[in-house]
This record gives C-alpha cells, structure tokens and sequence, in this order.
C-alpha cells in the first residue's frame, strides 16, 4: 500500500514538474494564428458585389472585406488553373516547377515530391493542416506513381483532381484520403464547405493551430446551382444559362457563409487569418450554352479573361480578414500576388522559408501594418498558350511590361496539352517585342506607351529578360511519350522561328 501511494506521489510530481513547460507549449501554439484559404475556380475580378458586379448578391464576401482588407490589385501567380494553385502552394512562379498548363487525368506533369508546400512549411511550425476541394496538381490522382495531397503536407485531404463531375449537382468523384467516396448528395461548394466545417469540428488536432485551404469548384463549367437560387437571377439575365451563373457565384458565397459562421461558433475567428481569392480569371471560352460567346463571367474593367497574361486573365478578386491585425475596412491599390502566400504564412508562424531554391514572393505582413511589401524580384507570368499573342508578362509598381515570344503567333489550339512539342517551345522561345503599361492610369491597358517610355521600357525590358531566362533554364522536361502516343497526334505544329 505505502509502495503504491510513493509511487502515485512521484508520478504526480514529475507531472507537475511538467505542466509549465506544457503549458507553455500550449500557449505558444494558441498564441499562432489560424490560417483558412478559400480560393475558386475562374471568379472573374468583376463577379463579386464588392468588386462592382451589378447583380450577383455576395453579402457573406461583402462583409468580409469590410471587416478585412479589399485588394484591388490581387494577382493570381498563372492564367490557368493548374499552374495557378502550384505557385500558391510553392511561392514559386509556375514555369519553376514545370506546371506549364492545367492537368490532364493521366499527364506525366505534377507538382514534384520535392517542391515545399506551405503546408509542410507550416505543419513543422506545429500546425494541423487539410485541404478540401479541387486539388488538380497532378495528373495521376489518388495514385502512388505520383504526390498526393497528403505528401505535399495536407494531413487530412478531401480533394478531386480536377472539376466535380458530373458537374456541380452531386458529384461522384471525391476522394477523401485515399478512399473513393462515391456520389455525393448536394451541391460541390457547399459539399466542400461541409467537409470543412467537420474537419474543424472532429476530426482536426485541437491542441494545434489550424491551417485549411478550401478550393470550391465553382464557378468552373460545368456549372450547376440551386434552382430556387436561379429562379431569383431569372428576371434578372439574359438566358437561364447567365442566372445559373450568377447562383452559382451566389452559392460559393453562402458556402463561405457557412465556413464563417464556424469560425465565430468556435469562437476563433479573432485569431484566425481567412485570404480569399481566385486561381485565374473568368472562362473565356464558349461553354457555357446558348446565347453566349464567352462565359457569363465578368472580368470587370480589365483587358482579357482566362488564358490571357492582361490583367483579366491574371488580376483576380483578394480579400484578406485578419481582426487585431488589419484593421477593418481598408482598401488597398498594392500589388499581391498568391505566390506572396507561402513567404508571408511561413512569417506568421515563425518558420523559416526554404532557401534551397528561388522563392518569387514576398511577406505582406509589412502591408497589412500599412508598410510596403520588400519584393526582391517583380511580379512575373509565363504562359505558353495565352489566348492573345502575348505570352510573358511582368509588374514593378504602377507599370507592366508585356512580352511577345519566338513561338507560334496567335490562338494554340487547345486540344491536348504539355507535350514533347510544346515544351521544345516552353524551353527555348526567346522574347521580341514588348509593350507597357501604366495600371494606375490605365487599368484596361489600352494605350501602350512602349513608344513614349523608351527609358523605362529599357529598364523594364532588361529585368523581365533575365528573370524568363532563369524561369525558362529552371523548368524540367516532363518525358511525355507514352502521353504523346495516346494523343495520336501534336497539340501544335512546330513552327518555332
């Protein structure tokens, strides 16, 4: 009996002695942010309420910018799906790590193993972490010939590879790590928004700080939305295809309703960071049914849609909520840009940014204390199949300097993708003429004054050349044979000059 009480007696001692170095642990982790990002699928810079869309009713998006900071000038890091959620993840422009295109099911071409996320990143600062929604970083999804979610630092993952399919009504083809689900009742962004809110609930570590990316399908065709949702767009469009479009926005919108409304239930949202945004511009291509030669997607006052590198391909709404540390209400005209994502989060948390390869963002953490942000490098985009001629693109401050290239001229078709013809292009294409633009004065990009600033455009002109040599020399070479023979044929002809 007295050998049991001695021994019960040291255990609580060395318990006790423990506690305060527990407890300390426990309140640095609390003392770290939570870290949510909600990103979509092709919302145009014009589809939100708050950015000016005349129609589309987005209260929930509204209210976060007005409780958050409102970027004006946000930027996606590619005009295109794919690419644009690698350089999110990696801080790195796209053509670093050879996602030169959206995926294919079945492409060779992924986010490599050994690209750092700002999940790993953030997930060796002590976080838990989980992604819910499109992944879309590799073409072999749910397969071990290539890096799922949960090898790129996402403990928990509920992802597609690609769109819901069917389309958004009940889609049939989540995978929820590792495990095929089946079809899934209800509709893509709110059956997204419901995985996260449980994650949160159950199954996350609560003894951890949190960081959720939440990638909603919508408003990517096929669109389908509620139809009590469109029945109240109806007097309000042209096609029931357009109020389809506009409930499917207004949709996303109560999903993220919902993903709030959580935060507040658990009482974290004032120690939690939300960014909310879009991975490209609005789709520029005629899928969307009768009566449309484009999408029903708004780039606003911008030049271009998807697929472009002018800013309505690349420039995207921004929305960054962080209470005690922006403070409500701002606007901000600053040029950001998703690949900021990784440098300012790995700030944030108190862990180092990987230093093994360039990073091509920068902290914002200066901008929301109403500093400037310290870029070390331009803002850089590369696109190989821009819809308009130009394919590389770059801004410092007020101006932008476009990039004509050596490769084909005009439309590429877009029937197949990355393969042993494009990327001899990607990798050897040399830039030619160049145009500029001032964007605080001309948001549009009508008036190219590559004329009247020689000087500048100079200047400007040599900065952008050496930042696509270094992008173009650090690209892999993807071995697309046995993809290239399944295609039958070239996606374009080699016509290199």
């Amino acid at each position: 009996m007295y050998l049991k009480s001695a021994l019960a007696l040291l255990l609580a001692t060395v318990l006790l002695l423990g506690l305060p170095e527990l407890q300390a642990v426990e309140k640095q982790q609390a003392a770290k942010p939570n870290i949510v990002i909600i990103l979509c699928d092709d919302l145009g810079y014009g589809d939100l309420a708050c950015y000016g869309h005349p129609v589309i009713k987005t209260p929930h998006l509204d209210q976060l910018a007005s409780e958050g900071m409102r970027l004006t000038d946000c930027y996606a890091s590619a005009p295109v799906c794919s690419p644009s959620r690698a350089g999110l993840l990696t801080g790195r422009t796209p053509n670093r790590l050879g996602v030169y295109d959206w995926i294919p099911e079945g492409h060779p071409m992924h986010l490599k193993r050994d690209e750092v996320t700002v999940a790993q990143l953030l997930q060796q600062a002590g976080y838990d972490t989980a992604h819910v929604g499109k992944w879309h970083c590799n073409g072999m999804f749910n397969s071990k010939e290539q890096p799922q979610p949960g090898d790129h630092g996402f403990r928990h993952w509920f992802s597609t590879q690609n769109n819901a399919l069917p389309t958004h009504e009940n889609p049939n083809n989540f995978v929820r790590n590792g495990k095929p689900l089946g079809e899934i009742e209800g509709f893509s962004c709110q059956i997204v928004a419901n995985e996260g809110i449980r994650w949160l609930s159950d199954w996350r570590e609560k003894e951890k700080p949190f960081f959720l990316h939440v990638c909603f399908h919508e408003p990517h065709e096929r669109v389908a939305s509620p139809p009590a949702l469109v029945e109240t767009y109806l007097d309000k469009s042209l096609y029931e295809d357009q109020a389809q479009y506009f409930a499917n926005v207004a949709n996303m919108d109560r999903a993220v309703g919902k993903l709030l409304k959580k935060l507040d239930e658990m009482k974290v949202a004032d120690n939690t960071l939300v960014f909310f945004t879009s991975d490209n511009g609005p789709e520029t291509l005629n899928r969307y049914g009768k009566g449309s030669r484009r999408s029903w997607g708004s780039p606003g006052v911008l030049r271009g849609m998807k697929l472009h590198i002018y800013e309505g391909g690349i420039r995207v709404p921004g929305i960054v909520r962080w209470p005690g540390k922006i403070k409500a209400g701002q606007e901000s005209a600053t040029p950001v840009c998703s690949v900021d994502l990784l440098p300012t989060f790995c700030e944030i948390a108190g862990v180092a940014v990987p230093d093994q390869r360039p990073l091509d963002g920068a902290s914002l953490l200066p901008l929301f204390a109403g500093n400037k942000i310290e870029r070390t490098t331009p803002l850089f985009w590369n696109y190989y199949r821009a819809y308009s001629t130009p394919r590389v693109a770059m801004r410092e401050g007020d101006w932008k300097v476009v990039a004509h290239w050596s490769g084909p001229e005009g439309i590429i078709p877009l029937g197949g993708n990355v393969n042993s013809v494009s990327q001899e292009i990607i990798k050897n294409a040399k830039l030619t003429k160049f145009e500029l633009y001032n964007l605080k004065d001309d948001i549009s990009e009508q008036h190219n004054l590559a004329w009247q600033e020689q000087k500048r455009l100079d200047k400007l002109k040599k900065k952008l050349v050496q930042k696509y040599a270094a992008v173009q020399k650090e690209g892999p070479v993807w071995d697309t044979s046995e993809y290239d023979q399944s295609r039958k044929k070239p996606m374009i002809k080699k016509t290199s000059k």
